[in-house]
């Protein structure tokens, strides 16, 4: 399997260098549901995504939304399990971390996330 770096191009603050694209209705479905941690360093982009839900997940995740463009547009920091995020118009992804990363990272809304690298059968955007 490839990963991907996720890195926040306005601090040049690596997020995570072992992030795995959820691309399909499957992967987007199953998520990280039945893992019991994310490791630091670990990552999942969910792309497309709007709106994200922690069922079944045992651990707080931290997940920002991004635009178009990778831009941040909403941050949650250690969202629980068993809670559900409203519908962000703005966003077309999400990238979800383990908690506490964005808060040591200093990522914000309007910071900008770069993504280097491409898994096999993925085009980069």
């Amino acid at each position: 399997m490839s990963y991907l770096r996720a890195t926040n191009a306005t601090t040049s603050t690596v997020l995570a260098d072992r992030v795995r694209r959820a691309g399909n209705f499957f992967s987007r479905s199953v998520g990280l549901i039945g893992r019991r941690s994310l490791e630091p360093g670990e990552g999942l982009h969910l792309v497309p995504c709007r709106a994200i839900h922690t069922f079944f997940m045992q651990t707080a995740i931290d997940a920002a939304f991004l635009d178009e463009r990778d831009e941040v547009v909403k941050l949650f920091s250690a969202l629980p399990p068993w809670c559900i995020t409203r519908f962000h118009r703005k966003a077309c992804s999400v990238l979800e971390l383990p908690a506490g990363t964005l808060e040591r990272s200093g990522t914000r809304v309007g910071h900008r996330v770069f993504f280097e690298g491409c898994p096999a059968g993925l085009v980069p955007r």
